[in-house]
């Protein structure tokens, strides 16, 4: 079975398909079926619910099942912000090192330092049923960046043992993070439905 994730990036398609393969199910592009992706505005206040919006708005233009995710980092000091707006922490259309500074600035003196990146995926099929699935991946924020790896606050983000997400091989990052987390819950919710997917 078809299911057409909510995205235009590549990477987390390649990402999704290893998390997911255990399911069975092929993933693809809107593009790669002919279809272009919808512009959604994400007006939730949550992540489920712009996840839901996307997989929603993708599956009724296709007539295929849509997977989205929508995710963020919540920093306990600053009241759970940037979350829903992460990808816009410094603003519209911003880049991820601009994202970085404003953190690092914003936690600058700071001694709580505890945070979390959450993502939620939402399977959502034409005729309205939906799947959900939520993962999580503590740490905290540092005060600097390092690594070359990943994207987003992966720099500036913490682990328990010390080294940033940023600094983490694909492998170790597959198994860890949240959006890993929730796709293995995705899968497991799959299995209990008995694979049926329509």
């Amino acid at each position: 079975m078809k299911v057409l994730l909510a995205t235009a990036n590549r990477g987390k398609l390649t990402e999704l398909r290893e998390l997911l393969k255990e399911t069975g199910l092929e993933f693809a592009l809107p593009t790669e079926a002919g279809f272009t992706l919808p512009r959604v505005e994400e007006t939730g206040t949550t992540y489920e619910a712009n996840a839901l919006l996307k997989a929603r708005a993708l599956a009724s233009l296709t007539g295929l099942p849509a997977l989205a995710d929508d995710s963020g980092l919540e920093v306990d000091a600053l009241g759970g912000a940037p979350g829903v707006r992460s990808a816009r922490f410094a603003g519209e259309g911003t880049t991820d090192e601009a994202n970085n500074r404003k953190l690092l600035a914003s936690m600058a003196g700071r001694t709580d330092r505890k945070a979390r990146f959450r993502c939620v995926l939402v399977l959502a099929w034409p005729a309205g049923e939906t799947l959900s699935a939520e993962g999580s991946w503590e740490g905290e924020i540092g005060t600097e960046s390092r690594g070359s790896h990943g994207f987003g606050y992966d720099p500036v983000f913490v682990l328990p043992d010390s080294r940033h997400a940023a600094e983490l091989n694909q492998e170790e990052k597959r198994r860890l993070s949240h959006r890993a987390k929730a796709a293995r819950r995705l899968a497991d919710l799959l299995k209990k439905k008995g694979g049926a997917v329509g």
